[in-house]
């Protein structure tokens, strides 16, 4: 069978291809005209945390890339599409929990129970919580949904990891392709589908370059700002949650060695 690209409006006598599981279609794709990708038998994911993880995937490379900040944008990912489904509001700057059906998307409703759980807590809190989790928790959706291959093996001979591979690289291709098109100045800000303009902005503020380069960030730095200002409270967040992961503490190592070199 042929591999085609993005089909936006399926005829009548046309039938969608079939979805593997775990990949079911959101809220998203019945507002926008059930909008799919046509390769064959499989299609995109709806999530944001899968879309994003597919983008921090370096294909030259063959590895995923900023794996110390993947967990918190991962669990970003999953705050925004439980907010854009009214799962979750803000409430003064904490995440609160509303009536609203639990989403059908697995990782999301297993973070909707922690908050539940634990009752408001700012939305920050959420996204320095189990960010390993997050990443292990989407990579096997993806890999159940046959999106990727995961295959264990150990690094010298010694320590264990898993090798990541895109089962079908024009998925990638398509949300990358997605991602910048919410940067075309032809394209009004507040038109915008919010889980595009999500993918994007948390990809930026994360500086994950196989999504934005560095001069892409720099060149669409007024319009990503926009953008982040529509996506709501967790870009703020996780836009702190990196600078704090990323400064000293008293006692760390470097702070201490720095002292004794002065």
């Amino acid at each position: 069978m042929s591999r085609k690209s993005v089909s936006a409006e399926p005829g009548p006598a046309r039938r969608e291809p079939r979805r593997p599981a775990g990949v079911g279609r959101g809220p998203a794709d019945r507002s926008r005209g059930a909008q799919v990708v046509a390769l064959g038998n499989t299609a995109a994911p709806d999530s944001t945390a899968a879309k994003v993880f597919l983008l921090a995937y370096d294909p030259q490379r063959g590895r995923l890339t900023g794996r110390s900040k993947l967990g918190k944008v991962l669990r970003s990912a999953v705050l925004v599409d439980l907010q854009l489904s009214g799962n979750v509001v803000d409430d003064g700057g904490r995440v609160r929990v509303t009536n609203s059906p639990a989403p059908a998307d697995v990782v999301a409703a297993g973070v909707l129970d922690e908050l539940r759980a634990t009752g408001p807590r700012r939305w920050r809190h959420w996204i320095d919580r189990r960010g390993g989790v997050a990443v292990r928790q989407v990579r096997d959706e993806l890999a159940r949904a046959r999106l990727i291959k995961v295959e264990p093996r150990r690094v010298l001979g010694i320590f264990p990891a898993d090798r990541i591979t895109l089962r079908h690289p024009l998925v990638r291709r398509h949300l990358l392709q997605s991602a910048h098109d919410t940067l075309r100045p032809s394209r009004l800000v507040s038109r915008v589908d919010l889980r595009d303009a999500s993918v994007v902005v948390l990809a930026s503020t994360a500086d994950l370059r196989t999504v934005l380069t560095k001069d892409q960030r720099t060149g669409h730095k007024d319009r990503l700002a926009q953008l982040a200002v529509r996506v709501g409270p967790v870009v703020p967040a996780l836009k702190k949650s990196l600078q704090q992961s990323h400064t000293p503490r008293v006692g760390d190592p470097v702070r201490r060695y720095g002292s004794l070199l002065r």
